[in-house]
């Protein structure tokens, strides 16, 4: 479980790495609190921001489920793979919003494939 811990804590300096730059953006581009509209390229780090915490929701108890009832090295795998699929939505996102795709696939599928994962874990230990 020591590798679930690390790509957890891994997962959420990134996220914390985001908000920070959400955080310069909107300096850079003078966007006053409490907006968070104004100049896009402001608009796209706060996307990738906001859509990275949505995505946190299935993939943190995920993370755990699979972990705890299946394998947990197999988990901070797909969690690693999902931190990856991160960073290049938010390189894409930033350069071009239109070229996000790629990375939001493989983030939304291993987050998913590990809730799905620790469902499935979970009813076979069940029964």
């Amino acid at each position: 479980m020591e590798y679930v811990a690390i790509v957890l804590v891994l997962v959420l300096l990134q996220y914390s790495f985001f908000a920070f730059m959400v955080g310069l953006a909107r300096g850079k581009y003078e966007v006053k609190a409490p907006a968070v509209t104004g100049h896009e390229m402001f608009e796209r780090h706060y996307r990738v921001q906001q859509n990275t915490l949505e995505q946190l929701v299935v993939f943190i108890p995920g993370l755990f489920l699979f972990a705890s009832y299946l394998y947990a090295m197999t988990a901070a795998g797909i969690g690693m793979l999902f931190m990856l699929g991160r960073m290049l939505y938010y390189k894409s996102y930033v350069t071009d919003p239109k070229s996000r795709g790629p990375g939001f696939i493989i983030s939304f599928i291993s987050a998913h494939v590990l809730l799905i994962g620790g469902l499935v874990g979970a009813v076979m230990k069940f029964l």
